[in-house]
């Protein structure tokens, strides 16, 4: 899909190009309240006609200077903050109300969805008996029942608490990875995206500020103000290599190793792991007589001081890139320099479970 929009009546005049070919990608919208995320979505589902810009969704034009599509006719999936669900009808007659009004087939049937998002048990109560989650999974099968050509969630999973949303999560990786459709994701919570997006575009004040692949954004220095200092990191791949009987799963991080406990995947398989700049430790020399099991041997690339007082130090490790947060003080103590050599040493425990997620077989 490619935008370019102008909302003057909502926020500052807005141009967001964004490509979403029809793959099973996430673009996620990040910002905090008033930045204009909500306005961007509802103006993709057709909810509100923008002052002046260019829509398209492939070689459909959705909206120009002379075409106008009504929300009816643009073939959007709309999975909403609260589910808004029909209250008089039961699970099943919710999934299946939008079917008829759709010519083409969905890109999971019902039974699949079903299956997919653990809706058996769910499907002859009514929607004031489930939880918050079983809410969402409910609206997300609803609209992918509408056979859409984009999927748009807007905060989702605002309204849940951590545990439920640790429950949902889940869900949303199997969808993602099986819908095959591009998905449009607005959300205040960096995890979630670390954990869903593949693409990601950082809005403040109603512009992008950032925009790209997300092991780009969130590993670059300059979204640390807009994220936020205890949420800024990176997110590395990973390679589950094999499990020890003590409970540590052992994961290759290009040539380098990594142990972490708990980890739910088979040898063979890919995942991505957060890891906070907040939470990583630097040193000239490799450490000796540590509790710490993860030293990655790294080079420096690129040093950012920011407002207050702490530097963002830019690592590359195998071809990735990893992100350090240290105090001005310990720069000039260490003497860090760009093409140094250093030594970054994260806990087990510190990985943010979160934003792990499978990326299939190696």
């Amino acid at each position: 899909m490619q935008f370019d929009l102008r909302l003057r009546h909502a926020l500052p005049d807005l141009t967001l190009d964004i490509a979403l070919q029809g793959g099973p990608g996430v673009t996620a919208l990040f910002g905090p309240s008033g930045a204009g995320k909500t306005s961007i979505i509802n103006a993709v589902a057709g909810l509100f006609r923008p002052d002046h810009g260019r829509m398209t969704l492939g070689d459909r034009v959705l909206f120009d200077d002379r075409v106008w599509l009504p929300p009816e006719r643009r073939r959007m999936g709309y999975v909403f903050q609260d589910g808004r669900l029909f209250p008089h009808l039961t699970v099943r007659e919710n999934l299946r109300f939008g079917a008829p009004y759709s010519a083409d087939a969905p890109p999971l049937d019902e039974d699949t969805l079903i299956d997919l998002l653990a809706l058996a048990p769910l499907l002859n109560r009514r929607p004031r008996t489930l939880s918050g989650g079983e809410t969402q999974r409910v609206a997300l099968a609803r609209a992918l029942l509408c056979a859409p050509q984009m999927l748009l969630m807007d905060e989702p999973l605002a309204a849940l608490d951590g545990p439920r949303k640790e429950d949902i999560l889940p869900y949303l990786d199997r969808v993602k990875s099986q819908a095959g459709i591009p998905i449009l994701y607005v959300t205040h919570a960096v995890d979630e995206i670390a954990r869903l997006a593949d693409h990601v575009a950082l809005l403040q004040n109603g512009r992008i500020t950032l925009h790209g692949p997300v092991f780009d954004v969130l590993s670059d220095p300059a979204a640390m103000p807009l994220l936020g200092v205890r949420e800024a990191g990176a997110i590395l791949h990973a390679v589950v290599a094999d499990h020890g009987a003590d409970g540590l799963t052992r994961l290759s991080v290009g040539g380098q190793f990594m142990e972490l406990p708990g980890v739910d995947a088979a040898p063979g398989e890919q995942l991505r792991l957060r890891i906070l700049a907040r939470d990583v430790i630097l040193s000239r020399t490799r450490p000796e007589g540590l509790s710490a099991r993860n030293i990655l041997y790294t080079t420096i690339d690129a040093l950012q001081t920011g407002r207050g007082p702490g530097t963002a130090v830019v690592l590359q490790l195998e071809g990735q890139r990893l992100l350090a947060r240290v105090t001005d003080r310990s720069v000039a103590d260490l003497a860090l320099a760009p093409g140094q050599a250093v030594y970054a040493i994260v806990k087990s425990t510190s990985v943010a479970r979160s934003a792990m997620m499978r990326l299939g077989q190696d």
